[in-house]
């Protein structure tokens, strides 16, 4: 549209309004419109219409806008409280869970006639050659190497090397591990040895001894490492091979290893470690 063609639509707008001016104000002069007046109403009303429609669209529209910014303000706002309340009742879960870990933690401690001292699991072997653990509690807390390792459900393992500050605690379920145990129940003794990261084999077990699947199996104190009577595990699986001398006895662990957190370090030095070195 050209500029003189935008001069001459703004004038008829004007002229127009101007109009219906008149006629509004002349309505209380006359019961009706004159021949002239209806013309004017009949040119100007349907430019007054769709100028009011307009009006009440942008109206509509713009307060529509502001009422959407103002519920995604809302929904932000909620959405941060939603947030703030999931980690809080995380946080919450977390707290229960390692409080009740710590209590069956605490009365496992009083079934032990020995000192012990509370570590966190901090770590696992980074090589993946072993099965073994980094506790947060060394040297400087009297531990040492050798001390047995257990937590509320049973042995761990025991410590093979010692810092300072830190642990490294070598599990029953590793292949390099030797634990002296016996069947509770019949108290047949054999040496448990790790299989896998969730099984160990009894081995040394003769195969007339009195042994049964489901049998609970615990430490026999014949070792010099283990106090006697710690729990180990269970017997899942008894198998005899006729060319050998001994049963094949797998035996699942009480503890479960893919969930240690905490554990205790029973202060029982090793005899042979601890005894004093004679004098050349």
């Amino acid at each position: 549209m050209t500029p003189g063609r935008i001069k001459t639509f703004w004038i008829w707008i004007v002229f127009l309004f101007i109009a219906l001016f008149l006629i509004s104000s002349n309505l209380g002069k006359h019961k009706s419109w004159n021949p002239a007046e209806q013309v004017l109403v009949e040119v100007a009303a349907p430019l007054q219409e769709f100028t009011y429609k307009t009006v009440k669209t942008v109206e509509g529209i713009w307060l529509r806008y502001f009422a959407l910014v103002n519920l995604r303000n809302q929904n932000t706002r909620l959405q941060k409280e939603i947030n703030k309340l999931r980690m809080e009742n995380h946080r919450y879960r977390e707290l229960v869970a390692t409080n009740k870990r710590l209590r069956e933690l605490l009365q496992f401690k009083k079934k032990i006639d020995w000192p012990v001292v509370a570590a966190q699991v901090i770590g696992r072997d980074p090589s993946g050659w072993f099965e073994s653990v980094i506790i947060d509690k060394g040297g400087s807390s009297g531990v040492k190497v050798n001390m047995p390792v257990v937590n509320s459900r049973g042995v761990v393992g025991r410590l093979i090397s010692v810092s300072p500050n830190y642990a490294k605690a070598l599990l029953i379920v590793d292949q390099n591990s030797a634990v002296d145990c016996l069947i509770q129940r019949s108290r047949e003794k054999g040496i448990l040895k790790g299989l896998s990261p969730k099984l160990c084999e009894l081995d040394y077990i003769v195969k007339r001894s009195d042994v049964r699947v489901g049998d609970r199996v615990a430490t026999s104190g014949m070792g010099r490492i283990f106090p006697k009577g710690l729990p180990v595990g269970e017997v899942t699986e008894i198998a005899d091979v006729s060319w050998k001398l001994f049963k094949d006895i797998k035996v699942r662990p009480l503890v479960d290893f893919a969930k240690l957190e905490e554990v205790l370090v029973i202060l029982k030095e090793d005899p042979l470690l601890s005894r004093p070195k004679r004098k050349e």
